[in-house]
């Protein structure tokens, strides 16, 4: 009977070469990038060429970083910088990389009862909407889109509440969804709205803010703090994800002939 020795050289490459069935990277992630497809576009081609399988976890944002925080994710992609920023100065992420970026904007029933069409401030769109008290969903999740929002309302002076404003504590395909019900007023991503426009009777009526930018990006969890994280799989998909390669992925995804999201990463992330 013939019998097969590896060569030593190739040792180790079989040792780093990760074990598809044992290698799962853990992603919490946002909804927004989960409805727009972008996942689906960007994640296949690096598990093809890693090994690594990707189990998606799409929240909002702040249940993402919680979820990091708690070690039961390997590494976070959100749209939060403020948040973001803390959660790595609290020791429980290692590093944040920027990744890509698209906006917010403020869309409504076609009518538009509250008068904000073209509208280039977000702040005087909102307090019309309050003083109208025309229907507003939030997404009330401590996501990203509703840190945004809250943000927004500051800057507007009002606390909104009462029967016009409703907190869904939902994700943003459902809070579009709920919206078009109601004949309501929203904030959203642009990623998710062009996935979700053409099933929905609302329209864009404010864009175009600059604080409406909306940046995303990807942390590795402390694998100080959590030893049982996936740290080589993070690191692998951050520096993917980052790469020419990734960042081109990121900016050939359209919709409807639409670009969703910009990358933002000016050079391959080293190891976090």
């Amino acid at each position: 009977m013939k019998r097969h020795f590896l060569l030593p050289f190739l040792l180790p490459l079989l040792i780093a070469t990760p074990a598809a069935a044992e290698q799962i990277v853990r992603l919490a992630t946002t909804t927004s990038t989960e409805n727009s497809g972008l996942l689906a576009h960007l994640l296949p081609p690096f598990e093809r060429e890693s090994g690594y399988r990707i189990h998606v976890i799409a929240v909002g944002t702040g249940k993402a970083l919680r979820m990091g925080r708690d070690g039961d994710v390997d590494v976070v992609l959100v749209h939060a910088p403020a948040a973001e920023r803390k959660f790595v100065e609290a020791g429980y992420g290692v590093e944040r990389f920027p990744v890509m970026h698209n906006d917010f904007l403020i869309i409504g029933p076609a009518g538009d009862p509250a008068g904000t069409s073209g509208l280039k401030d977000a702040s005087l769109a909102l307090r019309r909407i309050a003083g109208h008290g025309a229907p507003f969903v939030s997404r009330g999740d401590d996501s990203g889109t509703h840190k945004k929002e809250l943000s927004l309302w500051r800057a507007a002076e009002i606390e909104p509440g009462g029967v016009w404003y409703r907190e869904a504590g939902q994700g943003m395909g459902k809070v579009l969804q709920i919206s078009a019900e109601m004949e309501a007023y929203t904030l959203t991503d642009r990623g998710t709205w062009l996935a979700y426009r053409r099933r929905l009777p609302l329209r864009p009526l404010v864009e175009g803010d600059p604080r409406l930018f909306n940046p995303y990006g990807i942390i590795a969890v402390n694998p100080s703090l959590h030893p049982g994280v996936n740290h080589l799989g993070a690191v692998a998909l951050i520096r993917w994800i980052t790469s020419p390669q990734g960042q081109r992925l990121i900016a050939e995804y359209r919709l409807q002939g639409e670009t969703l999201f910009h990358p933002d990463a000016t050079a391959v992330a080293e190891h976090p």
